[in-house]
């Protein structure tokens, strides 16, 4: 009986070829599934954007009541480390909302004459001090509070944490997997002697599924939910800091001066401080006239 030969080549073939397509399935799976979204703006960067630049030694700040206050973003500088070249998850009619908000804060003191809302085309990245004193020639206000943020978006099987660098020193936003973390912080100077007034942060992290693919859709909308909740935060802290100042112009008259504007009366809580100074300045007076 005579025997026949089998190939087995064209099934070593198909079986090789569906252990690759396989492969190639799962590699994509878990790249896209450990996958890291970061986008952020920086008051740091933006004031002081070279490390060569000189230290600017803020003076005490002179406020000349009634204020006109500015509210901007600021403009992302260079891109960080991990950061995404996709396009920005936050639109610019969130940006406008927040800062909407922000002005409304201000608008509430008695002693805020007006606010501005700097058009984003009006700050460049890393502009600096001298940016800022341009703006002040250009819209004529005193105060400015910048607005930066930093958001990231984790799409995997590991945690992580959000480090940002503020004015003031490092900030840490504990991360988990599968979320989205925002952090922003406003900050507010005294444009003519380049002082710090105050600051306040709001951070936030909203969990999201589980399921290795994400749609895009379903990361905007995170990216949303993560925002709006940071802003509210950011906006109590706000407020408690903005009473938080009036009390220090009153207490601490050796770090504040405050003077008034030709024609302006008051009626604000920062008047109090000017008044108690005047009074400072009489009884002074008249001891050494005494003398």
């Amino acid at each position: 009986m005579e025997s026949k030969t089998v190939s087995h080549t064209p099934r070593f073939i198909a079986f090789a070829l569906l252990v690759l397509v396989l492969v190639f399935l799962l590699t994509g799976c878990v790249s896209g599934f450990d996958r890291r979204r970061h986008e952020a703006s920086s008051v740091v960067q933006f004031l002081y954007p070279g490390k060569d630049q000189p230290y600017i030694q803020p003076q005490i700040p002179t406020l000349r009541l009634p204020l006109r206050v500015g509210v901007a973003f600021v403009p992302a500088g260079a891109a960080p480390e991990r950061a995404s070249a996709a396009p920005s998850r936050i639109s610019e009619a969130q940006k406008a909302g927040l800062l909407r908000g922000i002005a409304q804060q201000f608008k509430e003191l008695p002693f805020v004459q007006s606010i501005e809302i700097v058009p984003a085309t009006y700050l460049r990245p890393g502009g600096g001090f001298a940016n800022l004193d341009q703006l002040r020639a250009l819209m004529g206000i005193d105060v400015v509070a910048l607005v930066a943020y930093d958001q990231a978006q984790n799409t995997g099987d590991t945690a992580w944490s959000l480090a940002y660098w503020t004015i003031v020193g490092a900030y840490v936003v504990p991360g988990q997997k599968n979320d989205t973390s925002t952090l922003l912080e406003t900050v507010v100077y005294d444009l003519s002697s380049r002082s710090l007034l105050f600051r306040a942060p709001g951070t936030n992290t909203t969990d999201g599924h589980s399921t290795p693919i994400r749609t895009s859709e379903q990361l905007r909308a995170d990216s949303a939910a993560s925002l709006a909740a940071a802003a509210k935060d950011m906006t109590a802290n706000l407020a408690q800091e903005l009473e938080l100042f009036k009390v220090r112009v009153k207490e601490e008259p050796q770090n504040y001066r405050v003077e008034h504007k030709p024609g302006y009366t008051g009626g604000g809580a920062l008047d109090g401080s000017f008044a108690a100074l005047l009074a400072l300045f009489a009884a002074a007076a008249l001891l050494r006239s005494r003398r």
